[in-house]
């Protein structure tokens, strides 16, 4: 039980970490471009949100499968599949926890008062360093929230796991596939008490959400 526990918040941590990253310029280029297909964009970016985890997984199964064309220059250094793997875990996971790592930090950005950045450009700061200096720290709500979210989400996830990982003991097995195993294997005591930790974990993420939240309100500027 401890290894599923382990891997679940190490799928979870590389996740967030690598969207917190990925996510910043794309969240900062639908905040502030005025291209007309920046909506469409949106769009896509959202879509995990209301596509069935199950449609996500089946075609993450055939982009990372042996028969893919995007395998191809993997395969040529001897790696065959990502199907089925810790590494194609977080590929699924990076995918379909992108909206809930993009949409904070795309509105912490939105939030951003033009005037700050006018005020550090007059001031000699190049666009990078009015991002680095101004906009970033402003924003900090923004990957609190990012951060928190998609950490969550990410323990929480199932379809999409269960569709690229398949559940193997040690490998691709997290928390959410150990639950529906026990269920199957009509283990209830076992599968009680790990969806009761899920339960109460996430209780204390939402808590932790909203007084973040509460907190971050009444020291925002002009309160």
């Amino acid at each position: 039980m401890g290894e599923i526990i382990w891997l679940t918040a190490k799928l979870a941590a590389i996740t967030t970490t690598l969207l917190l990253v990925l996510s910043t310029p794309l969240a900062w280029w639908l905040a502030r471009s005025d291209a007309r297909w920046k909506e469409a964009v949106g769009a896509l970016v959202g879509l995990p949100i209301v596509l069935p985890p199950t449609v996500l997984g089946f075609y993450l199964l055939i982009a990372l499968g042996p028969h893919s064309p995007l395998m191809a220059p993997l395969q040529a250094m001897g790696v065959r599949t990502l199907a089925f793997t810790f590494e194609g875990l977080v590929i699924g996971s990076v995918i379909y926890s992108l909206p809930f790592a993009v949409q904070p930090l795309r509105n912490a950005f939105l939030a951003v008062g033009q005037d700050h950045l006018d005020s550090a450009s007059t001031l000699g700061a190049s666009a990078w360093e009015s991002f680095w200096r101004v906009a970033l720290p402003l924003s900090a709500p923004g990957y609190f929230v990012a951060a928190i979210l998609t950490f969550a989400h990410t323990v929480g996830e199932f379809g999409v796991v269960l569709m690229i990982g398949g559940g193997i003991p040690g490998k691709t097995e997290v928390v959410s596939i150990e639950i529906y195993r026990l269920v199957e294997s009509l283990e209830w005591d076992k599968a009680h008490a790990l969806a009761a930790l899920l339960a109460v974990f996430g209780f204390l993420v939402m808590l932790t959400f909203l007084m973040l939240e509460r907190r971050f309100a009444r020291s925002a500027p002009g309160d």
